[in-house]
């Protein structure tokens, strides 16, 4: 067996090896930190208070909720999630604005269900 990948590209499946893979994943954490970089401490908090919540609630979540949840005020609140939406695609909002989706969690039904260690069920996204 050699030690390659198979990597659909159009109509093609290409053979990628072993050195090169690898290669690519050595790349990632540079490149994760760098997609990351614009994200202030509220980003960051905003984001995990959205994954944390949706489980547990099982509805969209308001941008009021989340700033009252995190006491930040709502119009850095709604910036944020802004950001999130358009520059890295962490998070879907539906047409009120709430918070449906933060990944990898939703409040809307999929075909992927969890359960977490504490016993909640939650839609994956």
């Amino acid at each position: 067996m050699t030690e390659t990948i198979l990597l659909g590209q159009g109509n093609q499946i290409l053979e990628i090896p072993r050195a090169e893979w690898e290669g690519h994943l050595a790349d990632v954490p540079g490149h994760m930190q760098t997609r990351l970089s614009f994200m202030s401490p509220a980003h960051h908090a905003v984001r995990y208070f959205a994954v944390r919540e949706l489980p547990r609630r099982g509805e969209p979540l308001p941008p009021e909720l989340i700033a009252e949840g995190l006491d930040m005020p709502l119009d850095l609140t709604q910036a944020v999630l802004e950001d999130l939406e358009k520059k890295l695609f962490f998070l879907v909002r539906d047409e009120r604005g709430a918070v449906a989706w933060a990944y990898p969690v939703t409040a809307e039904r999929t075909p992927h269900r969890l359960t977490s260690s504490t016993g909640e069920r939650l839609y994956a996204a």
